[in-house]
Order: structure tokens, then sequence, then C-alpha cells
């Protein structure tokens, strides 16, 4: 352990830059985490999802939809089968969505991922299963046994919760929360006053 450490350690000389390039990297970390609003995302708000402006449309529609008095995004976009899975997917899929924001490549319309669709029809049999097994609806619903257990559910249901919602301009309209200002109360007054001084 102690040869780990040696190793690791700089040379007398090199110890002042190291530990300012350090300090500067892990303070241009936590401000990053926090221009992102990274922890908002451990919670099951729907509102996180409109910390990025593509996602409007779907929020939209949802607050529109019968399931945002049962249900919030998580609940059917997240896997629910272990609490490690759950915030793995999160963590990926927010990586996946995080990076192509900041490169620019997120897309006019949005679809959802074969992954992502499989964790969907997993959570829609989560919560209907007892639509799927009532023996009531086998006996009087013809091909209720086909229409249940063959197919993914969105072939019937396709329009739950999010409509035909396609893209930004598909719900130009939509009254879905702004993201705050990142900059702190203290720097906007400040700009303000700067700015009224400069007049």
């Amino acid at each position: 352990m102690r040869k780990l450490f040696k190793f690791l350690t700089p040379p007398p000389q090199w110890k002042l830059p190291v530990l300012v390039s350090l300090g500067i990297f892990v303070g241009l970390g936590f401000y990053v985490l926090y221009l992102s609003k990274a922890a908002s995302y451990l919670s099951d708000k729907p509102e996180t999802c409109v910390n990025c402006h593509v996602m409007a449309p779907q929020f939209a529609t949802y607050q529109h939809s019968s399931h945002r008095e049962v249900a919030t995004c998580n609940d059917c976009h997240v896997p629910h089968n272990n609490v490690f899975n759950k915030y793995f997917f999160k963590a990926k899929d927010g990586l996946r969505h995080a990076s192509m924001f900041a490169l620019r490549m997120e897309p006019e319309v949005i679809f959802i991922l074969e992954e992502g669709k499989k964790v969907v029809h997993k959570n829609c049999i989560r919560c209907h299963s007892q639509t799927l097994t009532d023996p009531k609806l086998a006996a009087l619903v013809p091909n209720h046994g086909h229409n249940t257990q063959d197919r993914v559910c969105w072939e019937c249901h396709r329009e739950v919760p999010h409509g035909r919602v396609n893209s930004l301009s598909s719900v130009p309209n939509a009254r879905v929360p702004l993201p705050q200002s990142p900059v702190p109360d203290w720097l906007q007054e400040y700009m303000k006053e700067s700015k009224l001084k400069n007049k």
C-alpha cells in the first residue's frame, strides 16, 4: 500500500501545481453537477424531465393524460425489479441523454430505444397485470388471450400517455415548467447593477 502511495505522490517540486490542478478539476466538476441539476435526477419528479427543453412535448402530453394522477415518468420508463437496476438504468440513460444534448445531437423527433421499450412493456404489465389475467374479461372479450399475451401493449394503446406527440412543434402552446437559471441571485443583481451603471 505504501509503495502505491509513494508511486502516486508527485515529487516535492510538483506538489503545489498538482494540488492546484486537482482543485480546479474538482471545482469544475462540482460546478458542472450544479449547473446540470444532477441531484434532481435522483428524484421521481416529472418536472426533472424538462431540464432538457427537448422533452417539453412529452411532459406536456403526460400532464394531460390520465397517467398523471397515478404514475410518474420513472414509473413507466425505469425498471423496478430492484433499486440497483433502477438507478443504474437511470444513470446510463441519463448520461446518454446528457451527452447527446451537450453535443447537440438530440433529434427533432424522439423515439424510444429498444431497451426502453422492453422496460416500458414490463412496467405496463406490472401495473395492469389484473387486466391481463381477469377471468371475466377472458370470458367476455373475443381473443382476449391473444390480444394481451402475444403483443406489446402499445400496439393497441399507442396514444397512452403521450398521444401522437412527435416533436416540439406538435405542442407549440404547451405550458411546461421552465428550468430556473443556475446563476446565483447575488450575481444576477450584480450584473443588473453593472448594466445600469454602464448606460
